[in-house]
């Protein structure tokens, strides 16, 4: 499917929702849409994603990010750090918006077309609980501290934690998307963090591996 068929589309991700035990509005399935149309055109200039074809994007991007949210239950302010197009970011604001209202969401990334993207999303979906930021994770001074610091595909583990804790509140925690299970990256955690829990997750209609990584501050 080259074009783009919202109808299509939409039942591809309503199935995968109800696989995913999501309860989504009309609202949400809407908007999700409307936001996987706007990647696919700025995508051919921005190069946002390397999956180009629509139904993939809902499965890959959309129900892969759509699979981690509940995790995010009861966060209040939420860091997805290299966030790229928006995943899992975006797909959690429009989540959150209507499941955890009090929830915040910013998202950094280094590429200023990227995060003019993000910034453009935020203002066609009219996501008020997003906040959008150009720079590096390392030197980024918050206004506030996070609980919860995400990533997809950003960097390794030991990487992410460094670079990024002097941003996570204490008592936070780290929720990292990888795809197969990163034990190597795991082992070589840097001292000061350790690995809660380690959670597997089924992506509908996804023939790949998916897992969460819980980390927070060792206890001395």
């Amino acid at each position: 499917m080259k074009s783009f068929d919202r109808a299509a589309l939409t039942a591809i991700l309503v199935d995968g929702a109800k696989g995913l035990s999501l309860n989504l509005s009309d609202s949400q399935i809407t908007k999700l849409i409307d936001y996987l149309e706007l990647m696919s055109k700025w995508n051919s200039v921005y190069n946002l994603t390397a999956v180009r074809d629509p139904v993939q994007m809902v499965t890959q991007h959309l129900l892969d990010s759509l699979a981690a949210v509940s995790a995010f239950d009861g966060a209040k302010n939420v860091l997805d750090v290299g966030a790229g197009g928006g995943l899992p970011g975006i797909v959690l604001a429009i989540w959150a918006a209507e499941a955890q209202p009090e929830m915040r969401v910013s998202m950094i990334d280094t590429v200023h077309k990227k995060t003019a993207f993000l910034t453009q999303a935020k203002a066609e979906l009219g996501l008020s609980n997003v906040s959008v930021y150009t720079a590096r994770v390392e030197q980024f001074e918050a206004p506030k501290k996070f609980d919860v610091i995400t990533s997809r595909a950003f960097a390794e583990l030991g990487d992410f934690v460094n670079w990024s804790g002097h941003l996570l509140a204490d008592g936070g925690e780290f929720i990292a998307l990888k795809g197969v299970s990163p034990d190597t990256e795991v082992a070589h955690l840097p001292a000061g963090w350790t690995v809660k829990e380690v959670r597997a997750l089924q992506v509908p209609t996804l023939q790949a591996e998916r897992h969460l990584i819980f980390i927070e501050r060792a206890k001395s």
